[in-house]
């Protein structure tokens, strides 16, 4: 048996699925808890009615760009393991980045799905995927709450600036770790077109990073809120159009 067919089997979609269906169980228990309790506090049933139903409606659109990272990493990983990484714990822009780069590590030089699997490989893949992820749940465990507490903290006004104007301590980290991200990216991308000339990774990230701007600017400037939940999974299928498009050409 290939190595993709036994990792397409039934015993791994058993334990992949074993795993969602432990973290769904969590989730029901988490929502009757939740439910319990807004009752407790006086809430009326039908805004908690309400708030159900509305957060499962917005949940379902965002999960359509998850449902594309876990077509795009089945055909190098098979679909078991993407599937439980993006269902539990884990987000589209590290799973496939963290894969690529142990796929790297382990001896693929062109990074996923640009040579035959091994069993070995893998284990490294799925190791690094899952282990590195972990280090977030640690630090909720031990951190999360005086963070919280020093983000909430009220803030002190100045002659200067207003408190409406003044950014909090999550605002400037968010902003922080999306610009290194994202610089991150483009430094890659710009050091394969210097080092191979391959412009494609690069001219791709641009048309998705327009789309997503155009994304923005319509649901901004239109007051069309609800195309925030599309702007993920279309700026990723225009990007994976474009990359399919210019590879054409």
């Amino acid at each position: 048996m290939e190595l993709m067919e036994r990792l397409n089997s039934v015993p791994m979609f058993l334990i992949a699925g074993a795993v969602i269906v432990m973290v769904m169980v969590l989730c029901v228990i988490f929502m009757v808890k939740s439910y319990r309790a807004g009752i407790a506090m006086g809430m009326e049933k039908e805004k908690l009615r309400n708030a159900i139903t509305s957060s499962a409606t917005f949940t379902l659109l965002p999960s359509v760009s998850i449902l594309l990272g876990v077509i795009a990493l089945a055909g190098s990983l098979g679909i078991p393991l993407p599937w439980m990484r993006l269902s539990v714990v884990g987000a589209l822009h590290y799973e496939g980045n963290v894969a690529d780069i142990a796929a790297r590590a382990a001896g693929m030089p062109g990074g996923l799905g640009t040579a035959e699997l091994t069993a070995s490989t893998f284990v490294t893949i799925g190791f690094v995927m899952a282990a590195g992820i972990i280090l977030g749940c640690v630090l909720c465990v031990l951190f999360l709450k005086p963070y919280l507490n020093r983000v909430r903290r009220p803030k002190k006004a100045s002659a200067e600036t207003q408190p409406s104007q003044k950014q909090g301590l999550g605002d400037v980290l968010f902003t922080a770790m999306f610009v290194g991200l994202v610089s991150t990216y483009i430094g890659s991308y710009v050091g394969t077109l210097t080092s191979t000339g391959d412009w494609m990774p690069l001219a791709v990230a641009f048309v998705a990073g327009l789309s997503m701007e155009v994304f923005e600017y319509v649901s901004r400037k239109r007051n069309i809120t609800w195309l925030d939940n599309f702007s993920m999974a279309g700026s990723m299928l225009i990007g994976m159009a474009a990359a399919i498009g210019l590879g054409a050409l």
